[in-house]
């Protein structure tokens, strides 16, 4: 991980020079904004996105071949962020400028004012007018996802190896599942459309995806739960940037950044009670120790899916930080089904 990061900043100048001479020189593609996250809390609304050169991007499909579905991977990473774009957002009668960092991604925590009632349930984002952007659309338009009252329980997942099998631990595996499957043709495990829908109750609670995978993949992500009736909820995923040279580091690395995106959600909604769930082939495990300790009283309970062979001592700190039967090692998701009807009195 250290030499890609050397890379990286090795190469930095040269790709940012090269994305600001095309952009001086009028040789940048149409310009798409991606709208990954908007979400609020009643008083504060967060937004992420970023700005691409516009791809085109063929729909999933259950009959697309490994070959297409290889290609439509190529596509995906092959597009060039755009750095230093401005972008107008409006929500409600206010308005604020945001400026893309040197990977094209730009976020902001907003503030509602008290005056405005009610509330704007949507945000408008546009490119500022500049020399050589050409934006795809004039206007792009997302629904504001607010939980301004706290639900009985609100869900904070992992996504691989937890919701999509990835084969995480292998590099290999891992690698061929993520260029030469689609939404479609990805498999979820047994069972997860079930237990997430009894966990939220069919929805109506709140559930947050965090992923190490990068956010190249949130269109995948999105598309995989509609398809497979898994409930759906902001998505929360890596910021590094990966392009074609580094595609097999999607989902690795280290995954710090997940406790910081958990730790944002707890303050986010300070009032909410959370489930997590996640898998052992990482680091799921540690992460969601530091949580409990850190936001005392704020964990309902702890699924985890065993990935490989049993460490009972790597299980036995997160055991004594809730009561007993509020932390569950399962084999399948049949195994958390039942433990939550049974100790969640779920029906």
């Amino acid at each position: 991980m250290k030499h890609f990061f050397f890379f990286r900043w090795l190469t930095f100048p040269f790709r940012y020079a090269f994305s600001k001479i095309k952009k001086k020189i009028g040789k940048l593609d149409r310009l798409r904004l991606e709208v990954f996250l908007v979400i609020g809390n009643g008083s504060q609304v967060f937004l992420k996105g970023r700005v691409v050169e516009a791809y085109r991007q063929s729909r999933p499909s259950e009959k697309k071949s490994a070959l297409q579905n290889i290609l439509a991977t190529i596509r995906r990473y092959a597009g060039s962020s755009v750095p230093d774009a401005k972008v107008q957002v409006q929500y409600g009668s206010f308005g604020a400028e945001l400026t893309a960092d040197s990977e094209g991604i730009f976020e902001s925590l907003l503030y509602l004012s008290d005056s405005e009632e009610p509330h704007p349930k949507t945000i408008r984002l546009s490119l500022i007018p500049e020399e050589g952007l050409v934006p795809e659309k004039a206007w792009v338009k997302k629904e504001i996802q607010q939980v301004i009252e706290p639900s009985p329980r609100a869900i904070i997942s992992d996504i691989d190896d937890t919701v999509i099998i990835s084969k995480a631990t292998n590099l290999g595996e891992k690698l061929w599942l993520s260029v030469s499957k689609n939404a479609y043709t990805r498999r979820p495990f047994p069972g997860v459309s079930e237990f997430y829908r009894l966990l939220t109750v069919d929805g109506e609670y709140p559930v947050f995806y965090v992923s190490s995978s990068d956010w190249n993949l949130f269109d995948l992500i999105r598309d995989f739960l509609k398809y497979r009736n898994i409930p759906l909820g902001p998505i929360l995923l890596k910021d590094s940037h990966v392009n074609l040279r580094n595609i097999w580091k999607s989902g690795g690395g280290n995954h710090d950044h997940k406790l910081e995106k958990i730790r944002f959600l707890m303050e986010f909604f300070p009032e909410q009670q959370f489930l997590l769930i996640g898998d052992s082939g990482q680091h799921d495990p540690e992460l969601y120790a530091e949580v409990i300790r850190d936001f005392p009283g704020r964990v309902e309970a702890v699924y985890i899916r065993r990935v490989g062979k049993q460490d009972l001592d790597r299980e036995r700190e997160l055991n004594q930080l809730l009561p007993p039967n509020k932390v569950a090692w399962v084999k399948t998701t049949q195994e958390a089904l039942i433990h939550a009807k049974e100790y969640l009195y779920l029906s």
